[in-house]
């Protein structure tokens, strides 16, 4: 797939930063570290982003390893892999063995976890039976302030980006499958699969191993109990439990009212 470098995947509203790419041929190493005048919570991440190209676009550097851009700021292993076309912005920290995908965008002081992978491919089934693998061209994008656990999968877009939203905090083992677009300050526990096209709002939490179902939507402040699965739309904020998931409070009568019929089987 051939790349331009001087047109870089950044988010639509970006301009072309051909100065992005640093002709330096030495690998890097770098520690955590901190900048004045860092970015606050409470902006907008796209704009951040933005903002952050604009002014400071000197300021990153061709990662060695894959050919993708990363902020001096950032903090990152020497096995991460940053594919051509990806953008890690200030004061992330990206761990051992960690793949970043052409397209995807990681907001400023974002924290990714070991072998962690970040824009992968789909797959389908062709006219013959076999499975083939979907080559995606949209990024995943990935707000500040996220943290993302060890050996998670996050999928790029196909028809419209992956989105994580800002402040969100995804645990270790998550799939996240592609199209999928995240609110802001969720939590995803471990083991939770995401199927494709999900709409999830703000402050959704996701017990562990908790399954849902593709092209459905979660309203914001939505709490699910682990193991559940979510088979159609949730248009209610609540906290919500069982296969199908439903509102608590059914779930529990619905164990109920099975432990009691155990009890009166002979």
């Amino acid at each position: 797939m051939a790349i331009h470098l001087s047109k870089l995947a950044l988010p639509r509203s970006f301009t072309p930063i051909p100065r992005l790419i640093s002709t330096a041929t030495g690998r890097y190493r770098f520690s955590a570290c901190s900048i004045e005048g860092a970015p606050s919570s409470g902006s907008s991440t796209w704009s951040v982003l933005e903002d952050d190209a604009n002014r400071n676009h000197q300021e990153f550097r061709k990662w060695p390893n894959g050919g993708g851009m990363f902020h001096k700021t950032a903090c990152i292993e020497s096995t991460a892999l940053i594919e051509i076309g990806a953008v890690v912005h200030s004061e992330c920290v990206i761990a051992a063995n960690v793949h970043i995908g052409s397209g995807t965008i990681v907001g400023p002081a974002v924290k990714i976890g070991e072998s962690t992978k970040v824009g992968g491919f789909g797959f389908f089934v062709d006219e013959h039976g076999s499975m083939r693998k979907k080559l995606q061209m949209l990024s995943a994008r990935i707000g500040n302030h996220v943290e993302i656990g060890a050996n998670t999968c996050i999928d790029r877009g196909s028809w419209r980006d992956t989105v994580i939203g800002d402040h969100s905090k995804i645990d270790n083992l998550v799939q996240i499958g592609h199209n999928v677009v995240i609110g802001k300050s969720c939590i995803l526990c471990g083991q939770v699969g995401i199927a494709g096209s999900v709409t999830i709002g703000d402050h959704v939490t996701l017990g562990g191993r908790v399954a849902v179902r593709d092209h459905v939507s979660i309203v914001s402040k939505v709490r699910l109990a682990a193991n559940s699965a979510v088979t159609k739309d949730i248009k209610e904020s609540g906290d919500y439990g069982g296969f199908p998931a439903v509102p608590i409070h059914e779930w529990r009568k619905q164990i109920a009212t099975l432990q009691t019929l155990k009890k009166r089987t002979p």
